[in-house]
């Protein structure tokens, strides 16, 4: 059984104006998703600006996260480094405090072999008990785990039961799903290829869009699983601009901006993020008026 089906978000960590984590803020928007309809909560990874977080704020905010979040849904908790022994204790800690999974990144800027990145994730998976899913983004990590690495840890490491894949290649996806047979769960890491990748078999998206339109990303994912791929196919479209607006600037730059402007947290961010440029501010707003979510 996968570990979820449908939206997961990849969601923001509010920050007050000096940096801190603002904890009420992300209570109120860990309730928001949860009334959206969004099927699982993914804490900690890029979207919430976890690589400037110290390791106890990173898990003060995934032990915050769990329990708000008290067993409604699953939460995913983002462990993973380019340090092997950090991304194990990371994970140790959130099995410990509840997570129903983690989501591990491949390792980022020492990078690695693919032989290297084997042991790296079949140690990290091996030394707990949930639930892994991969996370390939070679476009953040200049690492892409290639289809046949995930699938011989799918096949050697019976607690890897899924990948976030990010890469943008769907002939990749593809390959992926041939080489594991339904053995290994796909999201989609991207929001602008949700309905692509499940119609390879995916089981939905791990996403940003869905900080902002909860219900929308989570009926994108829903329509498909019901049969109606057509209305998925229109709704996925129609959302095409907006996603393109998240992704004007790296994220979540834009993303916690459109929190701000739904008034939902402030939009602070950690240097080396930046605020939005002007003029990618009002494209962000017209798409979001576009979209309905403004």
């Amino acid at each position: 059984m996968a570990l979820f089906t449908g939206s997961g978000v990849a969601i923001v960590t509010p920050m007050k104006e000096d940096g801190s984590v603002d904890f009420e803020a992300f209570r109120k928007l860990i309730e928001i998703q949860i009334e959206g309809g969004t099927d699982a909560i993914i804490v900690c990874g890029t979207t919430g600006e976890a690589a400037t977080q110290s390791h106890e704020e990173h898990l003060e905010t995934v032990r915050f996260c769990i329990e708000v979040v008290n067993g409604r849904i699953p939460v995913i908790a983002g462990t993973g480094s380019n340090c092997t022994e950090t991304a194990i204790y990371l994970s140790q800690e959130a099995e410990k405090y509840g997570a129903d999974g983690v989501l591990l990144v491949s390792p980022y800027y020492n990078k690695a072999t693919q032989n290297g990145l084997y042991q790296h994730f079949k140690a990290t998976a091996e030394s707990i008990h949930i639930p892994v899913i991969l996370y390939n983004v070679p476009s953040r990590t200049g690492c892409n785990i290639q289809p046949a690495t995930i699938a011989r840890l799918a096949k050697d490491v019976p607690n890897i039961v899924g990948v976030k894949e990010a890469s943008g290649n769907i002939s990749q996806v593809a390959e992926l799903a041939s080489l594991t047979h339904g053995m290994l769960d796909i999201y989609s890491g991207n929001d602008d290829e949700i309905v692509p990748i499940m119609s390879l078999g995916g089981k939905g998206v791990i996403s940003v869009l869905a900080n902002v339109a909860p219900r929308q990303t989570h009926e994108i994912c829903q329509k498909y699983l019901d049969g109606d791929v057509k209305e998925s196919c229109r709704m996925q479209l129609e959302a095409i601009e907006l996603v393109k607006a998240l992704f004007c600037e790296v994220n979540p730059i834009p993303v916690k901006k459109a929190l701000e402007l739904q008034g939902v947290c402030g939009g602070t961010l950690r240097m080396p993020l930046t605020e939005m440029e002007p003029a990618n501010v009002e494209r962000l707003t017209k798409a979001m008026k576009d979209y309905g979510v403004l």
